[in-house]
Parts: C-alpha cells; structure tokens; sequence
C-alpha cells in the first residue's frame, strides 16, 4: 500500500541465505554474507571473497522476526513482543561479545563462528520455538520462522566502495519520502544505500580513516558512525516533490506545541514495540507530550499523566532516539543501559526547536484519529533490515529542499541539523494497532491517495533541529553527531525513527479535523 521497493520477501531472502550458509558454512554454521545487503538474499561469493568479507566485518545481521508475523491473536500479542525483545536483547548481547573480540574474529573463521554464530543461532531458535508455540494457542502454526534463527557476520556498507558512486544516488535517494506523503521512501532509499550520497565531495572513506574516524576507528563508542556516513549538504542538488494538490483537498494545519525536552526526560524503553520491557530499545529516546510513557505504561496511564503540551487537551506522546556528540565527553548514562551499556556515547542533545505539525490530505478531507492509536514512523534496524521501512530524512535549515536519508549532512556556516517525519497518513478505520505495528496505517500512493479502503486521518509532521557543531574528523578532537541505535546498527543515519501515541482528547482532535479540513491555521 504505496510504499513500494525492489526488495523481495525478507522471509524469502533468509530462508536462501540461510540454505547458502549451510552448504559453504558446513556443521550447520551460518557462512558470513557481507556481498549481500540486507534484504537482497545470498549472493554467491569466490572463496577469496568469503575470505575478505570475515576479515572486514563489522556487524551482526539477524532476520527480523517481527516484521515476518503479520497476524498476532490479541490474547499473546504481548508474550510475543517479550519474546520478540529478548531476541533483540539476544543480538545486542552477541554484537558485544563481536565487538570485544572483533579482531579474533575477523583473524579465525572458526573462532567467530563458535564464539558468536552459533550459540546466537541456538539461543534464536529457542526464543522462536516459544513465539511459535504462542501463536499456536490461538491460530495455525506460522510457517518458516524457525529458518530465521541464523545469524550472518557484515561489513559496514561503506566499505564495499558504494560512496564512490557519485552525487547522484544523492539527488535520487531523498525524493520518495517529500513526495507529498513519504509513499516512495523505501525506493528512494534503495538508491541511496546502493548508489552513495556524493561522499567524493571531499568526504571520503580513505580520508576518514587516515584521519582515526573510518571504519576502524568507528566514532568515540567504536560502533559508527565514521566519515562515509557524512556529506555536504551543498553537493546534495533539491530532490523534494510533494503531489499536486486537488481542488477537494484539506489544506489546512494544526500546530501542537509540546516543547523540546528540556526538562530532560530520557528512557530506553518502547512502550509500542515493546510493553513490559526495560530497555527494550537499547538506546535512549527523547519524550515530549505525555509523561507517562515508559515500557509500563498502560492505556489509562497515558490518559491520566501530565504533558509538556501547551494545550493540554494533547497527551499524546512523541518520542525519537536522542542526537548525541561524540566529542570524548559522557553523559550521566554511560554505564546505564540504553546508554554507554548499548554503545551509545556522548552528550545529548536538546534540540533548539520542535515542531509539530498535523496536515491534510492533497486529494480529500481527513477523518479523525482514533484515541490510542500508535504509529511508528522509519525503522530502528534499517540497517541490517532493508529499506522497506525506513523514513529517515535529514537536512540542514535553509536546505530543506535537499532531503538525506542514509546520510548525516554536514552544513555551512549558521546552517543547523533537521530530522524531520512525516508520519503514515492512511488508517485502517478499525486498529490502533497491528502485530508488526505497521500494517494498521499506511502511506499514501504518490498522488496522495490512501489505498485498500483505508482512510486519510491528520498527517503528523515532526521537524527537529539541532544546533550541533559540524563533524570534526580526525586530529585532537575528533566530534561527531550521531543518532542513537541499536549497537549493532552502527549509528547508522538511515535507522532514524519516531514514535507517536494519540492522546488527544475528543474536542481537541475535532478541532484538528475541522481546521484541516476547512483550511485553516490553528493551535
């Protein structure tokens, strides 16, 4: 439903790969796809290959098991996310024991495979043999999830010379999520992931590992970002579209003002994705809105906490990995999980500006969102997981035309850093939630149009700037900004994501449908 991409089935792709490692890994052992990019299946390697991916790998690559279960009955739907948390926590756990023997590793296939694969594949398959047998309390036997209990060994993409591509995967790859509704992301993506984001700009991989901030050096936590990460934004040419507007369409805007975290609340928790787990997200998220929100937070919880919202008829919540510094210096959480545990370093940020806006449809008018309803925008694992999810797009203020998504931008002079969502604009008109906590909205197609029934609601819009020096690579003090992630993310930029629960109460969402529907500007 209008987010389209050339990836096939991800169930599909593990399942070859996971044959492939069989028959070149023997015993059962998972072989090393570092050639092959997530989501694109087993590529077919020269032993001389198979040998230089183990040497350069930098990560681990697990098939993501949540996004292979589109169906959950309602009465385990939250045993599975447990158990779905503890095979994060599995990775994250594995990603550690890779990265404190990362030069073992990468000097004795043996070793890797012993040490790390394969007591992950086994403690996986049991994680998975508990989410099988839960789903079979109440429906039939999911088919094929077992074969995603492998695990593979992966390089980091900027390794494999992708960057040398040149400038124009960079234009390509922003056009598909500012193209009105964020509908194409996931192709413009691809792009940008295969093509590069102009790094030949002077930013390239050989300087940044001459200069201590490469691959080897892997930023202030050892785990990214380095410098093929980064780009001028002034080499990035205008890459943003927005459909045309319809004569019915609902042009209006409400602009809720919920503040920038200044007060400081951080947790590691998802209470989406996760419910009922400590660091489920292993980093750490900034929270406006509702400041209920943690990992056990329930409905009526959210209803009654406080909120930084200047209208407090919004209690919903907002929530994003924070944006750190890596400049050598230590937040108050570099032992705590989520934080220095997770090989998230550095100094938090507060942004300087947030802004929150919910928009119309460019075809219709919009209906009102149902109460609780949740939505994750972009994707956590869009590193090792594909493009299929991601939504990240960063830029800099005075070049909003020019979008990123895979990469940080580095900008001129009294230019800041801006994240900015759009959030799916299509509703099922029945769910606040799904099972992958995806298929219950949508993205509009790329004139706007929701599709297979769904309904447009209010489209959030989330911008956030940072006033952040730009990266400095190499020399005394190196400095790099970078999102939180999951360790074994690598701070990538295109993991970039946002979460969103509506707490609005009923009179204020109908004044949000009824300023955007009649065109006006409201708070």
């Amino acid at each position: 439903m209008g987010r389209t991409s050339r990836k096939r089935s991800t169930l599909a792709n593990r399942a070859i790969a996971a044959s492939a490692a069989l028959i070149l890994g023997g015993g059962g052992l998972v072989a090393v796809n570092y050639y092959a990019s997530a989501g694109e299946g087993w590529t077919a390697q020269t032993p001389a290959q198979t040998k230089n991916a183990w040497q350069t790998a930098s990560t681990i690559d697990c098939p993501d098991v949540g996004n292979e279960i589109p169906q959950v009955p309602q009465g385990v739907r939250g045993s599975v996310d447990r158990e779905l948390a503890t095979l994060d926590t599995q990775i994250t756990t594995a990603y550690k024991r890779f990265a404190d023997n990362r030069e073992r590793v990468q000097s004795s296939r043996t070793y890797g495979e012993q040490q790390i694969l394969t007591p992950l594949r086994n403690e996986r398959q049991v994680i998975i043999q508990r989410i099988v047998a839960l789903l079979q309390q109440q429906a039939a036997k999911p088919q094929g999830l077992e074969a995603m209990a492998p695990c593979t060994l992966r390089g980091d993409d900027n390794q494999n010379g992708g960057q040398d591509q040149g400038q124009n995967g960079g234009q390509n790859q922003g056009q598909g999520q500012d193209a009105g509704q964020g509908q194409d992301a996931g192709q413009g993506q691809d792009q940008g992931q295969d093509q590069g984001q102009g790094q030949d700009q002077g930013q390239g991989q050989d300087q940044g590992q001459d200069q201590g901030q490469g691959q080897n050096a892997g930023g202030q936590a050892g785990n990214g970002p380095d410098q093929g990460d980064f780009v001028d934004i002034q080499s990035v040419q205008p890459n943003v579209q927005n459909p045309r507007k319809l004569r019915g369409a609902s042009r209006g805007t409400f602009t809720t003002d919920c503040g920038v975290n200044a007060n400081g609340k951080f947790n590691p928790d998802n209470v989406i994705v996760a419910p009922g787990v400590s660091n489920g997200a292993h980093h750490m998220h900034d929270y406006v809105g509702n400041q209920a929100n943690d990992a056990f937070a329930s409905d009526d919880d959210l209803a009654n906490g406080d909120t930084t919202c200047r209208n407090q008829g919004d209690k919903s919540t907002y929530y994003w990995p924070v944006l750190r510094v890596q400049n050598g210096q230590d937040e108050g959480d570099v032992q705590a999980d989520g934080g220095g545990k997770d090989k998230n370093v550095g100094e938090i940020q507060t942004p300087s500006q947030v802004t929150l806006n919910f928009v119309g449809s460019p075809v219709g008018k919009v209906t009102a969102m149902p109460r609780l309803l949740r939505i994750i925008t972009g994707d956590a694992k869009a590193f090792v997981n594909g493009n299929a999810n991601a939504n990240a797009s960063w830029s800099c203020t005075g070049f909003e035309n020019r979008q990123l998504k895979d990469k940080y931008p580095i900008c001129p002079q009294g230019s800041k850093v801006v994240r900015s969502f759009k959030f799916q604009s299509c509703w099922d008109g029945q769910n606040t939630d799904s099972a992958n906590h995806r298929t219950h909205v949508a993205f509009a197609d790329q004139n706007g149009r929701c599709q297979n029934g769904f309904k447009a609601i209010p489209q959030l819009v989330q911008r956030i700037v940072y006033n952040v020096p730009p990266p400095q690579f190499g020399g005394d003090n190196p400095s790099v900004f970078a999102v939180d992630s999951f360790p074994e993310q690598l701070h990538k930029p295109v993991t970039d994501h946002g979460d969103f629960i509506n707490v609005f109460d009923a009179n204020l969402m109908n004044k949000v449908v009824n300023c955007i529907n009649t065109g006006r500007k409201c708070r």
